[in-house]
């Protein structure tokens, strides 16, 4: 089999369960991550199988069927939030003024590129102001500093690809993991820049990420409680949801939660505050202002 970077395979002794492209081949193994799965391995070329285009296609339509229900889950809950804003700024709808809304701006420093287009189209999707980066993970801590201070976020997304090494060491010890020290390393760099959590809200991690090293780094948010995988878009999840959340209003950990593809076995964190500020009147109807307009 003659494998080329950008085929998509899967595993053999993994039963084929998961969807991967080829990133990297060496004369020892194949550096493969997910493409769905924000994961990371390496395998013998012997080990996997390359995939037809029409079982792809039938992978993606499932999956694409896991993420309408999520968005139709998420779009749901921002509907709901919508009708309380608009109660709340026209007292009770007594008042016909108009009111516009400026939801928190999202810096987006993803280690793949493949998934930073899949996020960015998801946050122009929940009409969130975002700026995507791509870089490699070991990057992060020495660019993170110069990235905030021009992009001036409220909150910040680092993310990319992880794995827990088995043969590496425990669970417990972070070298037994593939990026987490970078994740770890550019969240505390962040808190250097902005140590007030509700002022710069972080999620950082990937897929069997340490959730405890990112947590106590300065993460709000992150993963893995469980080491498990997690999906590409749960951290536009997260962070679309805190910058739709009123300022006002504490973000429900259960609640954000259940609209991720993961669910509190991948993705865990703290008590943080919504980053939406509402505000009156349009005039004119000031589209530069209506940022409601730009949801679709």
């Amino acid at each position: 089999m003659n494998l080329k970077v950008g085929d998509f395979v899967t595993r053999k002794s993994y039963g084929n369960d998961l969807l991967f492209r080829v990133s990297k081949i060496d004369q020892q193994s194949v550096i493969i991550v997910g493409e769905e799965l924000r994961l990371i391995a390496d395998a013998p070329a012997s080990d996997l199988l390359l995939v037809t285009e029409s079982e792809k296609s039938s992978r993606k339509i499932e999956e694409n069927k896991i993420e309408e229900n999520c968005y139709r889950l998420f779009r749901q809950d921002r509907r709901l939030t919508r009708h309380r804003n608009e109660y709340e700024m026209t007292g009770g709808y007594k008042s016909k003024s108009s009111y516009f809304e400026l939801p928190g701006r999202i810096l987006h420093i993803d280690g793949d590129p493949v998934y930073l287009k899949k996020c960015t189209d998801l946050y122009e999707k929940l009409g969130v102001p975002i700026y995507g980066v791509h870089m490699q993970e070991k990057e992060m801590p020495l660019q993170i500093a110069s990235l905030l201070e021009m992009v001036r976020p409220d909150i910040l997304v680092i993310t990319g690809h992880d794995a827990y090494m088995r043969s590496k060491g425990e669970q417990n010890e972070v070298k037994a993991y593939r990026n987490t020290k970078f994740f770890a390393e550019a969240v505390r760099e962040a808190r250097k820049f902005e140590p007030h959590m509700d002022h710069l809200v972080i999620f950082a991690g990937a897929c069997q990420s340490y959730f405890e090293t990112l947590i106590r780094a300065g993460a709000n948010f992150a993963s893995s409680p469980e080491r498990i995988n997690i999906h590409a878009l749960d951290p536009v999840y997260i962070a679309a949801k805190v910058s739709l959340t009123p300022f006002m209003d504490s973000v429900s950990i259960w609640e954000l939660l259940k609209n991720t593809l993961t669910g509190e076995k991948g993705l865990g964190g703290i008590e943080t505050k919504g980053l939406l500020r509402r505000g009156m009147p349009i005039k004119n109807d000031d589209e530069d202002l209506d940022t409601r307009k730009k949801e679709r």
